[in-house]
């Protein structure tokens, strides 16, 4: 799946556009790095290390996911596995999944490996399996 990486040093924040549904969760509570009418839109300058981590743990949609640069090499990275997943579904909206789980195409076709996903239940989005917040435009218009 395509990405885009940023980095500050200590993390590598990593933003899948495809995943996106800019439902604005991260300007809202960091506007000092996000900040999607600038280039690039994340400014790893802008907090402090600890300050991105916690936006992006809160990302709903797991667009935003980061890595500590230290993890990144081969040798320092460890495997760990959690059965659990969780599905919450939100009121009028996706199912937000996190865990150890696999997603499957229309096609057959596994899809690459992710953390967390919104995935849309109205089936209005244009980029199924995942919500990209369609079905709000729809709704707005009549």
């Amino acid at each position: 799946m395509e990405y885009r990486s940023y980095t500050n040093g200590e993390i590598t924040v990593y933003w899948r556009p495809k995943l996106c549904n800019h439902n604005g969760y991260c300007y809202e509570n960091l506007d000092s790095v996000f900040d999607p009418l600038d280039r690039p839109w994340i400014n790893m300058k802008g907090a402090t290390t600890e300050e991105i981590i916690d936006v992006i743990e809160h990302c709903p949609t797991g667009a935003l996911t980061y890595k500590r640069n230290s993890e990144l090499t081969e040798s320092n990275k460890k495997e760990t596995t959690n059965n659990t997943v969780v599905i919450n579904v939100a009121p009028n909206g996706p199912f937000l999944v996190k865990g150890d789980f696999i997603i499957i195409d229309k096609n057959g076709k596994e899809l690459p490996k992710i953390e967390k996903a919104m995935l849309c239940r109205c089936g209005k989005s244009r980029n199924m399996p995942f919500c990209d917040g369609y079905h709000k435009e729809i709704d707005f218009r009549g």
